[in-house]
């Protein structure tokens, strides 16, 4: 059975954890990670930013590459980098697991993630690189992937609670009913944390349900 586990690890024990100390106040959230042969490839968003050289920004750290703007929405920004083999960290022990990351959302203070494993023996095996490699994670919550009335597709529990409390409170009115601050403080997480569990959930609900690609 598929199952989900959350942990999180100092700001700077992730590669692109570097770019706090030129930025402290951003807030940066992994999109996906690619591997690529020595490489590994990931995107991620970029949020509160107050400088025009955010590609500059990220570009300290000894192991970016080829770092660039995808695309931008408002004042969020879409990235692009690839890290060098020996810089992995964390990313490498994702890629080697064989684990989908449904959430990394990283500031100053840490990084937070959810991911997903097939089975316990992938989470395992991430437990067990990050151990052996000394890369320092705290485990906060473990829990297999909820079917949702029976259908065939799944959300993870902490997306089907932000939804359905989203949901409850008037998020999704016209006016909105509730804030997403409100909702965050509800469920003791960062509204960055709310948001990515609202786009991710709404992201599988209309790939099971209305979107015909696989």
């Amino acid at each position: 059975m598929a199952t989900v586990m959350e942990f999180t690890s100092p700001a700077g024990e992730f590669p692109l954890g570097s770019v706090f100390e030129n930025l402290p106040g951003v807030t940066v959230e992994l999109e996906r990670l690619i591997p690529h042969e020595t490489l590994i490839i990931p995107y991620f968003w970029v949020r509160d930013v107050e400088t025009e050289d955010i590609e500059g920004a990220f570009e300290a750290h000894s192991g970016v590459s080829n770092i660039r703007v995808v695309d931008s929405v408002e004042d969020e920004y879409l990235m692009r980098a690839e890290w060098d083999s020996e810089y992995f960290g964390i990313l490498s022990a994702l890629a080697k697991a064989n684990v989908v990351v449904l959430s990394g959302i990283g500031t100053k203070e840490e990084w937070r993630f959810e991911v997903r494993g097939e089975g316990q023996e992938a989470l395992a095996e991430f437990r067990e690189y990050c151990q052996e490699t000394d890369i320092p994670i705290a485990i906060t919550a473990v829990h297999a992937m909820l079917p949702i009335q029976g259908e065939g597709y799944e959300l993870t529990e902490t997306q089907r609670e932000a939804l359905v409390l989203a949901y409850e409170r008037g998020y999704f009115e016209s006016p909105r009913e509730v804030s997403l601050e409100e909702i965050a403080d509800e469920l003791g997480i960062t509204q960055q944390s709310l948001s990515s569990r609202l786009r991710r959930g709404h992201r599988r609900l209309i790939g099971a349900t209305l979107s015909s690609s696989e």
